[in-house]
């Protein structure tokens, strides 16, 4: 198979380099001290059964971490990242991920209860392992590397080609070819990337082996970590010789079902080997790689790219493997994983001579000059051990006193780490908050979720037959397609909410600036609020609390609001408290007091520097992806200082609340304070009712109430309607600035499935 030759004739090079990526990983459940917990698998991460992204392994300790499958390696990382942060922040307050291969502190084995998954098979499954190999053996952990080749390159290769007629004989051969080169030459990315150099002595059944050295490269990969009876061979010669062996040791009772076949190499994309005869390999599992515990999430993303590198050279070298070839492959792994990680491996000639093969062939295909420094970087290791990631873990099991104290130091410094921005998955920080936590939540609860668009913050929900489509947050199917339209206009939520009976204060309407401010005599000395007809995030607005009492302060006001729409606003001033209020179908689940921007004086710094130290805080940013927002000292906020007789240089007294805005959207840095609790039933049942003359299955309701502990009156002097929201802010209820958190988003999914939560 000379796909050299095709891909440089050709010309797919580029097509070659593409391909879909997709990793699972390993891990135990341990205590801050290293050691195993005998715990149950966490309810909080919701069905096994059909769960995409968390499962567990072997054991109820033992967690599964899987990423959809991604076009780019960086999506991968970044999907095992965002289930990380999800895992980590989700596991009780004890509980860590250990980040090493090989299992610290076992408990005993009566203690360690394999997986209670709901299918019976599975369980029996587990439990037969258990008899076959012993529980410890199965608690080791790692990284599963799964692999698929562009199916354009695939074709284009096939139609290349006229002796093989069949294109699904043609891409099984293909990939015959990778994964039997890959087993021939697997252990150069042992010795580069091993990271399981020793082991408790309770690991061993029956004792640490005599002719065991101390500490080694690869204990996991060695006879000594999960493989399979050594008279158990199949053979990769043909895809039909690899079926009927395969067959062959199930059939005799050598192996229960054909995943108990440990090969480095596992042949993807049916659920029976025979199967693709007919339809075909569709990708290969690749199960060599330990934990890289000096990484996060037990991987780098140079480390994972090099690996991909080194798949493609196992299809772009001349020679294809045979089975001979595949059983000296397995002798030098199992005789390079008992190696000291200090010496120089017996093979690094060969090695090295493999490495430059993969460089000539990143040549070839023009890759990237930071594809080409990977490999070098590697290459240097052969005649280095000393650098390579196992002799760097030994050193450094050696500071910290032992290894389970490392894996203990690690576990828990990731654990800090994912809580540093608790709000956020760092991996998706371009989105938006509210759609962050939504995300977090999909993957806690185990809803597929597809990104259709990151910077348009689409996403598309599905479990089982059961798709839904989601934007920014909490607009979905569920409402109108006019809802969002009236909200979006304030002249017509107002008429439509009046029309419906509710309070809403009186307001003119304008179409140009000079019209507004030749107005002016009509609201001379009232208090009023400027805003545009069709606004959001409280742009534009602005409020004269003790009546509007200069007339180039009012044109300016309505300046600022034209520059938000063609047409503006000039309503009454409601006199009361602003709350809002984020009601999802029948309920409000969620009231919200904003407090409009302020300082405190503290009788030395100026407003400027008050603002300045304020911003400070660690909840506060841009507001898209912080919960809070910054303060800025524009136009609308001189404008307010003005009104009290500041300005940004003004010193006030310690004590003293100076108001920076007089509308109260956290989006122009008001803070949040939950109120649910506290408000009465008869305003939630009222915000409900608005949220329906909106036509919206969500809403953000703002209303102007006095006194809240009091019923609701038919008057605007007992409440009044501001505003009606659509696509409303859920992260100033999950995280408040101060009162008890609703976590709106599982509200949103409760909506969309509720066959679910």
């Amino acid at each position: 198979m000379e796909i050299q030759q095709i891909i440089k004739q050709n010309r797919l090079g580029l097509l070659f380099q593409q391909g879909s990526f997709g990793l699972e990983k390993e891990s135990q459940r341990v205590y801050a001290n290293g050691s195993v917990v005998t715990t149950a698998h966490p309810q909080a991460f919701g069905n096994r059964t059909y769960h995409p992204y968390i499962q567990t392994d072997f054991a109820e300790s033992q967690l599964e971490l899987i990423t959809p499958p991604n076009k780019k390696l960086e999506d991968s990382l970044r999907w095992l990242s965002a289930i990380h942060e999800v895992v980590l922040r989700t596991l009780p307050e004890e509980e860590y991920l250990f980040p090493m291969s090989m299992p610290a502190r076992l408990p005993p084995e009566d203690l360690i209860k394999v997986a209670q998954l709901e299918n019976p098979e599975d369980v029996a499954y587990r439990e037969h392992l258990v008899q076959s190999y012993g529980k410890n053996k199965q608690m080791v952990s790692g990284i599963h590397y799964n692999f698929q080749l562009d199916e354009e390159l695939v074709k284009a290769l096939f139609n290349a080609r006229h002796e093989i007629k069949s294109a699904v004989e043609f891409q099984n051969n293909l990939y015959l070819k990778i994964a039997k080169n890959f087993l021939r030459y697997q252990w150069v990315l042992l010795y580069l990337l091993s990271a399981s150099p020793m082991v408790d002595d309770d690991y061993f059944r029956d004792g640490v082996p005599e002719d065991l050295s101390p500490i080694v490269r690869s204990l996991r990969s060695s006879q000594y970590g999960y493989v399979n009876d050594p008279e158990v061979k199949v053979s990769f010669d043909s895809l039909n010789d690899y079926v009927e062996s395969l067959e062959h040791w199930v059939n005799t009772g050598k192996l229960i079902a054909e995943k108990e076949f440990y090969s480095n190499v596992r042949l993807k994309g049916a659920n029976k080997a025979r199967d693709f005869l007919q339809t075909g390999v569709r990708y290969l599992e690749f199960r060599l790689f330990d934990l890289n515990p000096f990484e996060p999430y037990g991987i780098s993303l140079n480390d994972a790219k090099f690996i991909h590198y080194f798949i493609l050279l196992m299809a772009w070298l001349e020679e294809t493997a045979d089975q001979e070839d595949v059983e000296l492959g397995k002798e030098r792994l199992f005789e390079v994983a008992l190696e000291d990680p200090f010496s120089v491996t017996a093979y690094a000639e060969e090695g090295e001579l493999l490495l430059i093969a993969l460089l000539e062939m990143l040549k070839e295909i023009e890759a990237e000059q930071t594809a080409v420094q990977i490999v070098q970087e590697k290459l240097t290791l052969f005649a280095q051990p000393h650098k390579t990631l196992c002799a760097n873990m030994v050193n450094e099991i050696i500071k910290a006193g032992g290894y389970q104290q490392l894996g203990a130091k690690l576990a828990q410094q990731y654990k800090a780490q994912a809580f540093e921005r608790f709000y956020a998955l760092s991996a998706f920080d371009n989105m938006e908050l509210s759609t962050q936590a939504l995300l977090f939540d999909l993957i806690q609860k185990g809803i597929k979720t597809e990104i259709l668009d990151e910077n348009d913050q689409f996403l598309c929900l599905q479990h089982g037959e059961h798709i839904e489509y989601v934007k920014n947050g909490n607009m979905t199917s569920h409402d109108s397609y006019i809802s969002p339209l009236i909200m979006e206009n304030k002249v017509v939520t107002k008429k439509v909410l009046a029309k419906a009976g509710f309070n809403v204060p009186q307001s003119l309407e304008f179409t140009s600036v000079e019209q507004a401010v030749a107005s002016y005599p009509l609201f001379e000395n009232r208090a009023v609020v400027i805003k545009p007809k069709s606004t959001n995030y409280g742009l534009g607005i602005t409020i004269f609390q003790q009546g509007v009492q200069d007339r180039d302060d009012f044109a300016k006001a309505i300046e600022i609001a034209f520059r938000e729409d063609k047409e503006v606003m000039v309503e009454d001033y409601l006199k009361g408290t602003e709350y809002r209020f984020f009601v999802l179908g029948e309920e409000t689940l969620a009231v919200l007091l904003r407090v409009p921007a302020n300082v405190v004086g503290d009788g030395e710094r100026t407003i400027a520097e008050l603002v300045a130290h304020k911003n400070n805080h660690p909840l506060r940013g841009d507001g898209s992806r912080t919960p809070l927002k910054r303060i800025v000292l524009g136009e609308i906020e001189q404008l307010q200082l003005k009104e009290q007789g500041m300005d940004i240089l003004s010193t006030p007294a310690k004590g003293q609340i100076v108001q920076l805005r007089a509308n109260s959207n956290i989006s122009t840095g008001g803070d949040s304070i939950d109120m649910t609790d506290e408000m009465h039933p008869s305003y939630k049942q009222l915000a409900v009712g608005i949220a329906k003359a909106m036509g919206a299955a969500v809403c953000g309701v703002d209303l102007i109430i006095p006194d809240l502990t009091k019923p609701a009156e038919p008057t605007l002097q007992s409440w009044g309607v501001i505003e009606a929201n659509f696509n409303p802010m859920m992260m100033m209820h999950i995280f408040p600035y101060q009162g008890k958190s609703r976590r709106l988003t599982q509200n949103v999914i409760k909506m969309l499935f509720p066959e679910v939560l």
